[in-house]
């Protein structure tokens, strides 16, 4: 070897652990930043010396097999985060037995308050007592009802919210693709635009699991799991009308809550063949058109009970046939054809609310009853503490065939509310496990600062010793000279 190849090489081979050093370090500083990958140098020989070094490239490592199943436990948590949180929601909303007021409570005050009450019917106290445990109840009611409602609400505006956000997101990915190629193209390192295109893609799939397809030139197609092409060149537009402020009784099938589209075409956003199944967008509308109703019909089921409970014909002979009963919808007679959203609109009967300008001795007497009557009497609070035990036929089947009192009825809907958000919350718990350790075995082949840290003085040794053979070089060029 001559001493202009050895200088060659030594240069070449500065350049190239110049190069390496600023991969490692690039490595290490970016070690916990979101979507990086690990990068190393690519080395071949240099086509010159034949014995040299030269730097090819930078070559980003990542795994598409471990960041798809990462991605999919992602969207998998965010889905079951968002109904667990659902159902916890309304397990507080109706109470639990054990956990201060429930509907349970509430219906048990009253039931005590007959039975007080009737031990002395002349008592306006304990007649009064009957009218607030009652006026409780319905308030009960209908604080669930308005939850839940709230909770419709709140899905409705995070699908608006999430619709921009995926939006946007899907615009940024495909003005990066179109970048990319480009910088590629003028020589220009990709990896930090790759990177950004990685976190990009990550949000896009918490929303809507997605499949990445590579395609020419670093570009990449998304589709999702249900088959839409998000992403194709163009990043397809999807459009959805905030509705607000929801109402029980709105649908997407009466058009008074919008439903989704993509590029003008609507969108199946629930059931096993949901276009966008998984992930948090899918979630919001599970819960905006299928939780919520469904925990609507179970709080109407329990008024519509207590409401013909004391419809009941004969219950009051005082009342006529067209009176409401004890309970009412917002002052009328139950409408079985219009109980969507009942349990919003339970309210005492004004006439024997005494702080609302009714007469409690009308429990006693009748509602129906002109006058006090016989204050010993305490007939007609028997027989409306009796028909809160008697036995009867559900409506609909909700929670079963079987006749049920009206303090069944309840802890049957505080059950099924409790069933349901401990099953939600196991799934959560095993979905953040599994995300947990995908996140960890995706980590694992990203990077080690003590391997990077080894690769550095590595690095370091290979620049002391191609400077050390420029340097003997340099002396022997001087000798050379000085003969």
């Amino acid at each position: 070897m001559n001493m202009s190849t050895a200088l060659n090489n030594a240069l070449g081979g500065l350049t190239a652990a110049s190069r390496g050093a600023a991969v490692v370090s690039g490595n290490i500083a970016n070690a916990l930043t979101p979507g990086y990958a690990r990068r190393s140098l690519e080395l071949a020989t240099s086509p010159i010396s034949g014995n040299g070094v030269r730097t090819v490239g930078v070559i980003r490592h990542q795994d598409p097999v471990l960041t798809a199943n990462r991605r999919s436990s992602d969207a998998e948590l965010a889905f079951r985060s968002d109904v667990s949180d659902f159902h916890a929601r309304f397990e507080q909303l109706v109470g639990s037995p054990d956990d201060g007021p429930s509907l349970s409570t509430r219906l048990s005050s009253l039931e005590n308050a007959f039975i007080t009450a009737a031990s002395l019917p002349d008592s306006i106290e304990r007649l009064d007592q009957v009218a607030r445990s009652a006026r409780d109840l319905t308030n009960e009611l209908n604080a669930a009802s308005e939850g839940v409602r709230q909770a419709r609400s709140d899905a409705d505006r995070k699908i608006g919210a999430q619709i921009n956000t995926l939006n946007q997101t899907l615009k940024d990915i495909e003005e990066l693709n179109a970048k990319i190629p480009a910088i590629q193209n003028s020589g220009g390192d990709i990896g930090a635009l790759l990177d950004q295109r990685h976190v990009l893609i990550d949000q896009v799939n918490t929303l809507i699991p997605v499949n990445v397809v590579p395609r020419a030139n670093d570009q990449v197609s998304l589709y999702s799991e249900g088959g839409l092409i998000l992403l194709e060149g163009t990043a397809s537009e999807f459009t959805f009308s905030t509705t607000g402020e929801t109402k029980p009784h709105m649908t997407v099938a009466n058009g008074l809550l919008s439903g989704l589209e993509m590029n003008g075409n609507p969108v199946r956003t629930s059931g096993d063949n949901a276009q966008i199944r998984g992930g948090a967008l899918m979630a919001q509308f599970t819960i905006r058109d299928d939780l919520v109703v469904e925990a609507q019909v179970q709080l109407d089921t329990v008024a519509r009970d207590l409401i013909e409970r004391f419809e009941t014909p004969g219950l009051d002979s005082s009342a006529l046939a067209t009176d409401p009963g004890l309970f009412t919808d917002d002052g009328n007679r139950l409408d079985p054809a219009s109980v969507v959203g009942l349990a919003s609109r339970i309210s005492l009967n004004s006439t024997v609310d005494p702080d609302n300008g009714g007469d409690s001795w009308k429990l006693r007497a009748g509602l129906g009853a002109a006058n006090p009557g016989d204050p010993g009497q305490a007939a007609q609070l028997r027989a409306f503490g009796n028909i809160l035990n008697d036995a009867r036929l559900v409506p609909g089947g909700l929670f079963g065939t079987g006749n049920m009192r009206a303090a069944e009825l309840t802890e049957a809907l505080l059950s099924k509310a409790g069933a349901h958000a401990h099953a939600a919350d196991q799934r959560k718990t095993f979905a953040n496990s599994f995300q947990q350790q995908m996140a960890q075995i995706e980590a694992a082949q990203g990077v080690d600062t003590d391997q990077e840290l080894q690769r550095l003085m590595q690095v370091e040794q290979t620049y002391a010793a191609n400077a050390r053979v420029i340097s003997v070089v340099d002396e022997l060029m001087e000798t050379l000279l000085r003969l």
